[in-house]
């Protein structure tokens, strides 16, 4: 990915050197599972939270001095371009509707980080906190993502930033308000699959910023696509628990298959319509 003479973002909150430690009650391992079931791109952590156990009301803050390595730099300055191009492309496509569309900010966390929809541990994964309409993320994803899910390149890190971006960009357009509103009058199953539609949207929506940003700046270089592709088949609800457990159980997705993120990405990067996302009414996720 060509990204090094990119735009830097002003939106970045820099927070890897605030600790913080809090505690749980009523969580253990059934929490941790919980956690792991939702640690990939998640929408909302708070749902988690909410299904897992209560924060209890003791907690400390400490911020250390961080000297980062050469290579959490690098990672840190390529976020930023990658967040600030994602802007470049939705302003216009904002625009292109007759909207204005508001930047999020990002923050770049250590260990745990507290954010509008409560507190979330590095494991969770990167996130979008709706309340807040920040995204979050550590780093050291970037290691789980080469490292334990098979899904190296810097394009492959970039889909994550634009996934989450994809959330950002469903709440401005009240996509996200609508989905978060049914949640009281669905089945578990039921909103587990409007759950999988909207991730699989924030997918198709991370493919056509690929599709202008290669458009308007020309990002791309050779193989690009297939790591993203290959990111996406990585964390599919189906890969994920076949690796977890050794079954998969349908009724519990809430994210979509391999093949339906895969799908739903491409979809986007080779339409660059917004339209064409709308995984709401389509006949076949």
């Amino acid at each position: 990915m060509r990204w090094i003479s990119g735009r830097r973002s002003s939106n970045i909150e820099d927070r890897r050197g605030i600790r913080l430690s809090r505690g749980v009650k009523g969580g253990g391992i059934g929490m941790l599972l919980l956690v792991i079931v939702a640690m990939y791109f998640g929408v909302d952590p708070s749902i988690v939270f909410q299904q897992g156990s209560e924060m209890d009301g003791g907690s400390s803050t400490q911020t250390i001095p961080v000297q980062p390595s050469a290579a959490d730099n690098e990672l840190a300055d390529f976020v930023s371009v990658v967040l600030a191009d994602t802007e470049d492309t939705w302003k216009i496509l904002f625009k292109q509707m007759g909207r204005t569309y508001e930047e999020p900010n990002l923050v770049l966390f250590s260990g745990m980080v507290e954010s509008a929809c409560g507190y979330a541990q590095a494991a969770v994964g990167p996130f979008y906190c709706p309340r807040d309409r920040k995204v979050y993320i550590d780093l050291s994803f970037y290691r789980d993502l080469k490292n334990k899910m098979n899904a190296p390149g810097d394009f492959a890190q970039a889909y994550v930033i634009a996934h989450e971006v994809g959330h950002h960009a469903q709440k401005l357009l009240g996509i996200s308000d609508k989905v978060n509103a049914m949640r009281s009058r669905l089945s578990q199953k039921e909103y587990n699959n409007l759950s999988v539609k909207m991730e699989l949207q924030a997918d198709c929506f991370s493919g056509i910023w690929a599709h202008h940003a290669q458009k308007m700046r020309n990002i791309l270089e050779p193989g690009d696509v297939e790591e993203a592709l290959n990111a996406a088949s990585m964390i599919g609800d189906d890969h994920l628990q076949k690796q977890s457990r050794g079954y998969v159980a349908p009724d519990s997705f809430t994210h979509g298959t391999s093949a339906q993120r895969v799908r739903w990405f491409n979809h986007g990067f080779q339409t660059g319509n917004i339209n064409s996302c709308n995984t709401f009414k389509a006949q076949n996720l």
